[in-house]
């Protein structure tokens, strides 16, 4: 790997760690300032759907522009929009209707940017195994979200909500001017038959007898896998009496699984086993959640929530690998924007439903099923794959 491929590499992980860094230190702060000027959560929850919003529902205009225009050049102007909107929203902090104009600007940009970022990776990452890039881009995205809230809630504490948005719009200079020192380049070429559309992207996913499977499974297992942000804190203060401090624990354990999953597990897996291992990760997951409501005990909660955040780790670097592989490099934007969106479209809903599940059945059982639904999904899918007739029909690795 040259030294120019190194440097591009080390650009784009640090740009996407910088940038969950700032994703996390706009949000919390941004809640937490909206909760104390309005007392009202539906404008929280306005703010929710403004930022995350646009990537569910714009999955097919982001892919589009990702494979129409050059990437890197792409990167760098959103996320230069992105800078010039979290800093006029730090001037407007006191106006609700700017801050949620502002909010849904970033959250644009978020839907085209990611995609962007996406595709760049296998061009910065040359004859470097993709798996070992991914794990590391997927790790600084981990760290990023663990320091964020922290330095958010700080800077909250100390009443500097202006200030913490100002440094988020930094974040967001940060990434440009890292896009702006890459040297990899990706300018798409339409292939033959490849109308531009968005749907061109949905078909490659369709058509592809991993994808297909893989993909949905991820999907649907996260709708379930999501519930559990809702359920884990009431499951640890209310169900466990525990205090604050161990439900911050418990989210340490998750992300440091995660990183560990995704830097020391998933580079492991063979080049032909990504699938199965994926599949395999999202069945370990739900085990490692539903365990952790199961027991019944702190410890045990902590243990369980170690294991799901390893398994989360590798299967999020593993399905990023395996668009990358197999998706064609024309389409590789639209591929990714519209499983993207559909993810976040899956947390959206899960968000929801998470809140009426613990009203109606309590937090341990929502939180239980939370891991026990995704386990079963996870082994149907993984056995529905690896079954022989399967597996010499589709060549479901070749």
């Amino acid at each position: 790997m040259t030294a120019l491929r190194i440097r591009d590499v080390r650009l784009i992980v640090a740009a996407v760690g910088v940038s969950a860094f700032g994703d996390m230190l706009l949000w919390l702060p941004l809640a937490l300032h909206l909760q104390t000027m309005t007392g009202s959560p539906i404008a929280v929850s306005a703010m929710f759907l403004a930022l995350f919003g646009p990537v569910a529902l714009l999955g097919g205009v982001a892919g589009r522009l990702a494979d129409r225009c050059e990437n890197r050049r792409l990167l760098l102007i959103v996320s230069a929009a992105q800078a010039v909107a979290v800093g006029t929203m730090a001037l407007v902090t006191g106006s609700l209707a700017a801050i949620l104009v502002l909010t849904a600007v970033v959250g644009v940009g978020a839907a085209i940017a990611q995609p962007a970022e996406f595709s760049l990776v296998p061009v910065a990452a040359g004859g470097r195994r993709l798996s070992e890039v991914n794990g590391l881009v997927e790790s600084a995205r981990y760290l990023g979200m663990t320091i964020g809230p922290l330095a958010g809630g700080a800077l909250v504490a100390a009443g500097a909500v202006e200030l913490a948005l100002l440094l988020d719009g930094a974040t967001f200079a940060a990434v440009a001017i890292s896009a702006a020192l890459l040297h990899a380049r990706r300018r798409p070429e339409r292939a033959a038959g490849d109308s531009g559309r968005a749907r061109e992207g949905f078909a490659v996913l369709a058509a592809d007898p991993v994808l297909r499977v893989a993909l949905p499974t991820a999907v649907g297992a996260l709708v379930f896998f999501s519930m559990s942000i809702t359920a884990e804190v009431f499951y640890v203060k209310d169900v466990l009496g525990a205090s604050a401090t161990a439900f911050g624990v418990l989210g340490t354990c998750w992300f440091g699984g995660m990183v560990f999953g995704a830097v020391a597990l998933a580079r492991r897996v063979p080049a032909g086993a990504l699938a199965v291992a994926a599949l395999a990760a999202i069945a370990v997951q739900g085990l490692g959640i539903a365990g952790a409501a199961a027991g019944g005990l702190l410890s045990v909660a902590f243990a369980g929530f170690t294991l799901g955040g390893v398994a989360h780790g590798v299967k999020n670097v593993l399905l990023r690998t395996l668009i990358h592989e197999r998706v064609p490099e024309s389409l590789r934007g639209r591929g990714f924007a519209l499983y993207n969106a559909a993810r976040n479209g899956a947390e959206l809903a899960a968000l929801a439903l998470g809140g009426v599940l613990v009203g109606a059945i309590g937090s341990q059982t929502a939180l239980l099923l939370s891991g026990a639904i995704p386990l079963a999904i996870g082994l149907a899918a993984l056995l529905f794959i690896t079954t022989p007739t399967r597996r010499t029909a589709n060549a479901y690795e070749g």
